[in-house]
């Protein structure tokens, strides 16, 4: 067993040289290699994330300014139709309005129209009536000439 032992310990003391070299190139590949590598990733990475980020706050940024166009339109929609409501019910009224004078004026008009027709009638009548007189006398004055003649 001792021989086994002084042997194991023999391995060990040709190993020492190995261990210390893949110490030696550990650390140094750990300060050469990797330490650059993992700044490069982490740098990267903070990158990305700004970038990220800053997308993300513009996202923020639109959807905040689209929300006030949208609201800002919804409301010059509300004045605009608010606005038409008010022509609208003038244009109704002055309508309405030019619509009862021009009824006025008709019936103004058709007044005016019976009274001539009305003055017009009694004229006509009374040209009838002494028209009927003198053809009246006419008449019987003819029938009088052929009885007396």
């Amino acid at each position: 067993m001792e021989a086994t032992l002084h042997q194991l310990g023999a391995i060990l003391l040709q190993a020492i040289p190995t261990i210390l070299l893949l110490l030696i190139l550990h650390t140094y590949l750990k300060a050469v290699f990797f330490k650059p590598i993992e700044k490069a990733l982490h740098q990267r990475y903070e990158a990305t994330e700004g970038a990220r980020n800053l997308a993300q706050e513009s996202l923020e940024r639109a959807a905040a300014k689209t929300k006030e166009y949208e609201d800002a339109l919804r409301s010059a929609r509300g004045e605009i139709y608010q606005r038409q409501e008010q022509l609208n019910k003038q244009l109704a009224e002055r309508t309405a309005e030019q619509l009862k004078e021009a009824r006025q004026r008709a019936d103004e008009m058709i007044q005016a129209a019976r009274a001539d027709l009305a003055t017009e009638v009694e004229a006509a009548k009374a040209r009838l009536s002494a028209e009927s007189d003198r053809l009246a006398d006419q008449i019987a004055e003819r029938i009088l000439r052929r009885s007396a003649a």
